[in-house]
């Protein structure tokens, strides 16, 4: 199983009857899982039904839906009102008129107001039952190609978080392997900077000096570090390879590199080892970013 981002968007539309109509959906990152919807008057209980299932199809998410209704192109039908008609023809024929005026023609009934109408015999969308049940099975066919593109997004992710893991990884070994962390080479360090401080006035017990550096490398040890970050490098594999709503856990798993990367830092004794510690740092800061849009 892939994981899932948390951004994705989709589109469903269709003709039904006299309305065309679209749903639209788009979802980013969020902590929890939430859904607005906006609908056409008439149509909210559609639209909850559509964000129940929606809630019920993702695990984590902010989303916007909307739904969009228009009446279909069509040629429109005129009716000519003939009751209207004959009431003003009954009219006009009771009327005895001067001889410098004409009767009235046809075309000239036909502009009275009232006389022609438009005939719109589209049922209010609202009580349309044809266009309920076509939204209702648009937004089904909407949740599963958001559902595709949150996958198709999640794949790209996993790409990346996998190359960061890697990143992570080779930098754990390279500070492994700092010939900085060796208490010989703490011991010359130590040395060189006594020498500096006494300029050769007098010298150091070799067995003391030794003792200082043993206690030095002691206290500056990041073995337990490095087997906390390799163990977190194998989680995260882990939780990638399961797929599914594990972004929460990445999360965690994404602070914990990060504490653990601040104490190697905290410990290092020398620059070369520093350097490594800061490059995990920022490595992590971006395995953190990236890991904020997994489901």
């Amino acid at each position: 199983m892939s994981i899932a981002s948390m951004t994705g968007f989709a589109r469903e539309a269709g003709v039904t009857g006299a309305y065309q109509w679209a749903w639209e959906i788009k979802t980013v990152n969020g902590r929890g899982l939430e859904v607005r919807v906006r609908t056409p008057s008439g149509l909210d209980a559609i639209g909850e039904e559509a964000r129940g299932q929606i809630l019920k199809a993702l695990a984590r998410g902010q989303g916007q839906l909307n739904l969009s209704i228009s009446k279909a192109s069509s040629t429109p039908k005129l009716r000519v009102n003939q009751d209207v008609l004959q009431s003003l023809l009954a009219a006009i024929g009771g009327l005895a008129l001067p001889d410098n005026v004409k009767p009235a023609s046809l075309d000239g009934l036909l502009s009275v107001r009232g006389v022609v109408e438009l005939d719109e015999d589209a049922v209010d969308p609202g009580q349309d039952e044809a266009l309920a049940a076509a939204l209702r099975s648009g937004i089904s066919k909407l949740i599963e190609a958001l559902k595709a593109a949150r996958l198709k997004e999640g794949q790209a992710l996993a790409i990346v978080l996998n190359q960061q893991l890697d990143a992570i990884a080779a930098l754990v070994n390279e500070a492994e392997a700092c010939p900085a962390r060796q208490p010989d080479a703490i011991r010359a360090r130590l040395e060189a900077q006594i020498a500096e401080l006494l300029e050769g006035k007098s010298a150091l017990d070799p067995a003391r000096l030794h003792q200082e550096a043993v206690l030095i490398a002691a206290r500056a040890d990041i073995r337990e570090e490095i087997d906390r970050l390799r163990a977190h490098v194998e989680a995260a594999r882990g939780l990638l390879q399961e797929g599914g709503g594990v972004g929460r856990r990445l999360d965690f798993l994404a602070q914990e590199f990060g504490r653990e990367a601040n104490t190697l830092c905290a410990k290092a004794n020398d620059v070369s080892l520093s350097r490594i510690g800061l490059e995990l740092k920022a490595v992590i800061e971006q395995f953190r970013e990236q890991v904020q849009n997994v489901e």
